[in-house]
This record gives structure tokens, sequence and C-alpha cells, in this order.
């Protein structure tokens, strides 16, 4: 009979979905005990290690949901070796208040200079922030829109990619679009102008767009949306992929 009272609070506990409550009721409560704190403050202890954990998960879900190519943050990005990029900016951008003002950024540069990193680690930031994001490259979301299109459910994938507080499309400009793929993606950026961010990372300047697009009317209308409320960085310098092969074969030497 002595074990019920636990019983039924492990059961309660459970039921309210308190789990972190239920794991560390009897550790806290010790510890309380040891120091002479009250029960309120026992209380207050075991609330903030819920909400810690909670958020911690639901950090955990957002990045999951986002379909990251790999989780980086913007610590472990070498600023120094790219003098052309604006780090006080960026730094700025991960307090995430241009998503609040539905702004857009476009890293623009080099292969290999880093502008995906970039992207991951401002996407990641707004994870952080409570914030829906989005990350797809430019090939694979045009891909998707085509499917859809044939399929007729892109009116379905159309809302979906609205509802992202911050959509990141990456690596636009490597391959040229169709003309149909690129009246799709041209949609994805009319629909989320001033009403969500994007983040798009390009290879090539903006005089070199048409290229992608194949349409010059096509280019300036998606660049006039764009780049209405935009913040660019510029990113171009040499590979960090060229100069990490150049420096692993000069360790083999």
């Amino acid at each position: 009979m002595n074990d019920t009272p636990q019983l039924l609070l492990s059961h309660h506990l459970k039921a309210l979905k308190l789990p972190t409550f239920l794991r560390e009721h009897d550790k806290v409560a010790r510890q309380c005990a040891a120091e002479g704190i009250d029960h309120s403050r026992y209380l207050l202890r075991l609330a903030e290690l819920e909400l810690i954990e909670r958020e911690r998960r639901m950090v955990e879900r957002r990045i999951k949901a986002a379909r990251f190519a790999a989780v980086k943050s913007l610590d472990s990005f070498e600023f120094k070796a790219m003098p052309t990029l604006n780090k006080m900016l960026v730094l700025e951008l991960a307090r995430c208040d241009y998503i609040a003002r539905n702004e857009n950024i476009i890293a623009v540069g080099n292969s290999g200079t880093g502008k995906t990193h970039i992207a991951l680690g401002l996407g990641l930031a707004a994870c952080q922030k409570g914030l829906t994001v989005g990350f797809i490259t430019a090939s694979a979301l045009v891909h998707e829109l085509l499917e859809a299109h044939d399929e007729r459910r892109l009116l379905r994938l159309q809302k979906q990619l609205a509802k992202y507080r911050l959509l990141i499309i990456d690596e636009l400009g490597y391959v040229p679009l169709s003309p149909t793929g690129a009246e799709l993606l041209f949609e994805v950026f009319s629909q989320r102008y001033e009403r969500g961010s994007t983040i798009v990372t390009s290879n090539l300047p903006f005089d070199e767009w048409t290229g992608i697009f194949g349409s010059e009317r096509l280019t300036g209308a998606l660049l006039d949306r764009l780049t209405h409320h935009v913040h660019i960085l510029e990113m171009n310098g040499e590979s960090f992929r060229l100069k990490h092969s150049r420096k692993h074969r000069k360790n083999q030497t």
C-alpha cells in the first residue's frame, strides 16, 4: 500500500505528459531537502527542468522537419577565411529579426565558399528561436513542383511551402530550369513575397540569372520581389574544399 501514492503520481505525470518531472522529482526532492529548500522552490526547479527539456525536444523536432542537408552552426564557420563576408551582418541575422519583417537573404559567391554552411547556420538559429524552417536545393524543389503539377497536387505543395516562416533554397544556378520549372519556382517566390522569409544561395551573380530562368521578363520580376527587402551576403573567395584538399595533399608529402 505504501507504493500507491508513488504509482499514482507516476500515472498522473505520464497522463499530463511531464516526463522530466517524472524522471527527476525524486532526485530533486533529495537535493532540495539537503539544501533546506521549501516546496515552492522545489516545484519551481522541476518546472524549469521540464520547460528546458520540452524546448530542447521542440527544437529537435523543428530541425528534423526542416530536412537540413546537415546540421551546422555559425560557430563552426571560418569567417577569417572569407573576408568578403560581413560577419557582423551574419551574426545580426542569426537573431532572426529579419524573419519577423519577412525579409530575404541572398548569399552569392563562388562554389565551395561556405554559402550552404551559412544558410544552414541561419536555419538552425531560426529553429532554436521556435520558427518553422524548410531546406531544399533549387533543383530538388523544381523536381517536386513539376511532379506535384503532373499529379494535380500542386496547390497542396504550394500551401505547404508558404507555411514555412523561413524557406532555404540552396544552389540556385547549378542547373538551368525548363520553362515550366522556372514558372513554378517563380510562383514559390511570388507567394512568399512579404509573407515569409527566403534564403537563396547561388554561385551566379544577378546579371547571369537570366540563364537559369531562360526569360528576362521572369528574371526581372523575380529579382524585383526577392530583392525588395533583402540582405546580400557576398561570398567570393577561394573554395574551402579546394583549400582543404591542397592542405591534405601537402601533409601527405
